[in-house]
């Protein structure tokens, strides 16, 4: 396994990746996998920007997002790191999403790429990341425990009509 930033050399892999969520209709998660990227290489620099907090929408803050990608040379999972947290993303959101690829799942992926996603997190300063999820989401409890996770609260937010859990994560 490999930890990457993303670039133009995967980005077939990537493509797939994100029609595996489509077809399956699950949600994309992290919110980069909706990002426009027919001009891969404009999809790339505005992901560099975003790292670097250049050109935010309102409301958002910089961001990083990296690639579990298997040895086949797959991308077989997606994470994205909030430098920092708002009100909303205390709530939900936190610093770290991540997904994996449908067809990928439960081969310790989500693990692996969370625990490399929190050192990313410290190397930008983050000592303590949030990190949320469905209450209903088990293997995501179970990754987010895997990795640290300590129980914070859970609350109901109506926009998902569901429970959200926040966990928080020392960073050593």
């Amino acid at each position: 396994m490999r930890f990457e930033r993303p670039h133009r050399g995967l980005a077939d892999s990537y493509r797939a990746l994100v029609r595996e969520f489509q077809a399956r209709g699950e949600p994309l998660v992290p919110f980069p996998l909706s990002y426009e990227n027919r001009d891969f290489d404009a999809f790339v620099r505005g992901l560099e920007a975003s790292s670097r907090g250049e050109g935010l929408p309102d409301g958002f803050v910089p961001h990083s997002t990296f690639w579990l990608v298997d040895d086949a040379g797959e991308v077989v999972a997606v994470s994205n790191l909030r430098h920092r947290l708002t009100d909303k993303l205390r709530i939900e959101g936190g610093h770290i999403g991540y997904g994996v690829r449908p067809s990928a799942r439960r081969r310790g992926h989500a693990t692996a790429l969370l625990g490399h996603t929190l050192q990313e997190a410290r190397a930008v300063g983050v000592t303590d990341a949030l990190v949320t999820c469905a209450k209903g989401n088990a293997g995501s409890v179970a990754t987010i425990l895997r990795c640290g996770g300590k129980y914070d609260d859970e609350e109901f937010v109506p926009e998902r009509n569901e429970v959200v859990q926040r966990y928080w994560i020392a960073i050593a």
